[in-house]
This record gives structure tokens, C-alpha cells and sequence, in this order.
């Protein structure tokens, strides 16, 4: 039970951060990038920038909204057997391909060329 609430802490403070990114790129007036490496593009790269950073800081709230599903489930599931690994790794790890792959399918779609 100790194991569920400290990993259910430390999950929520992963999903804040998550949501956090999402929220602040869906408030941004400027440009946003998605990987921490990448420089956002200029404004005058992109045809509409409003729709650029709404639909990425979508995808970081989703991206935080699915964390703490993925911690619900495996709490549900037990907490401390071992079949509650599969929700935290689906969870987890499974979003992040696809947020890729989108933001490649937003950079073919927003950027000027």
C-alpha cells in the first residue's frame, strides 16, 4: 500500500510538469517546440502559429491526463503485483510515439515552405 501511494506522488508531479508544458504552450503567443533539444520554429516559418501551439500543448495535456490514468488503472490492478506494470508502461511509453509522429505530421502541415 506504501508503494502505490508513494508511486501515486510521483506520478501526479510527473502529470503536473506534463500538464504544466501543455498548458503554458496553449497560453504561448510565440512559436512553442516539442522536443527539449529543438529550437521552436520563427513565427514567419508557420502559417498560423495560434493553431501550432494549441494543438502541441493538446498534446502535452493529454500526454499528463494519460500518466495518471495509466496510475489509476495499475492502482486498481493490485498497486504491488506485477500486472500493475502493464498500465504504468502503456501509459507511459506508448504516447510517446505518437506524439512524435504527430508533431512530424504538424511540421509537414504548419511549416512554410
Amino acid at each position: 500500500m506504501a508503494g502505490t501511494i508513494i508511486s501515486g506522488v510521483i506520478f501526479c508531479i510527473v502529470a503536473m510538469i506534463m500538464l504544466g508544458i501543455g498548458v503554458s504552450q496553449l497560453k504561448s503567443k510565440e512559436p512553442v517546440g516539442f522536443y527539449t533539444g529543438e529550437r521552436p520554429p520563427k513565427a514567419e516559418q508557420l502559417s498560423d502559429v495560434n493553431s501550432w501551439n494549441k494543438k502541441h500543448g493538446v498534446m502535452w495535456v493529454i500526454y499528463g491526463i494519460c500518466i495518471i490514468g495509466a496510475w489509476i488503472c495499475s492502482a486498481f490492478l493490485g498497486g504491488d503485483s506485477i500486472y500493475s506494470v502493464i498500465p504504468l508502461c502503456i501509459g507511459l511509453l506508448i504516447p510517446i510515439p505518437v506524439m512524435v509522429f504527430l508533431h512530424h505530421k504538424l511540421v509537414k502541415r504548419y511549416f512554410i515552405n
